[in-house]
């Protein structure tokens, strides 16, 4: 049977993992977020203090991953980036428009990462693929990379990675163009709105993209077993 792989799936595997996905997010952000703010309450009001302790997770565990596994965690890299593009944010000073355009310092910078990575052998959403879909297990994660030369594979993971680029890029866009037309108020409403539905969205299109295209190769795989 000649076995066409689905982009970004190892092998035949039936489900994405959504679940896992979120849960390594959750971690992943979520402790450094909530490290931050019992800094800012319980020890000091210096955002340089709170964002160095903050950074403590992220750059543990991404210690932790090279020292085991002799790899890196991405997403806990994605957030020790974030916290470093918002420690470089507090060098620019303290208004309220730029202490809230750095919240978007992130997502911009990460946009253009995207976009950059797309002349690179393989584009940054491929890692993130493999992440998510193979995890530790190191078959899978050969399987994955096998994938890669595969008809379709690169183009499926180059469009996943310029669709998340144009989503970030974008939420950045917004988020400025809001801040110096909107009154601060308005903006601390809007933006958070603003993120969590580019990101939802980008999100929804991305797994309901892969579902597509594994259906479609299962679908040319089937008159190959019949015959």
């Amino acid at each position: 049977m000649n076995r066409e792989a689905t982009p970004g799936t190892p092998g035949n595997t039936p489900r994405l993992p959504i679940r896992g996905f979120l849960l390594d997010v959750a971690l992943n952000a979520g402790i450094p977020w909530l490290l931050y703010h019992l800094t800012k309450r319980y020890i000091s009001t210096s955002e340089a203090t709170a964002l160095a302790i903050a950074a403590t997770f992220p750059l543990a565990k991404s210690v932790v991953e090279l020292l085991r596994r002799r790899r890196l965690d991405p997403i806990a890299i994605l957030v020790l980036l974030g916290i470093l593009v918002s420690g470089v944010g507090v060098l620019f000073g303290g208004s309220p428009r730029l202490l809230l355009l750095r919240e978007s310092l992130f997502t911009g910078a990460l946009g253009l990462v995207c976009f950059g990575s797309l002349f690179l052998p393989r584009p940054l959403m491929f890692y993130f693929g493999r992440h998510f879909m193979a995890g530790d297990d190191p078959e899978r994660r050969r399987e994955f990379d096998a994938s890669w030369h595969r008809p379709g594979v690169p183009f499926v993971h180059r469009l996943i990675t310029g669709v998340w680029g144009v989503a970030f890029v974008g939420e950045f866009g917004i988020r400025a163009l809001l801040i110096y037309s909107l009154p601060t108020p308005w903006v601390l409403i809007l933006s958070p709105l603003i993120l969590g539905v580019v990101t939802i969205g980008t999100f929804v299109w991305t797994f309901a993209y892969v579902r597509r295209v594994r259906r479609r190769a299962a679908a040319r795989q089937r008159p190959a077993a019949i015959a």
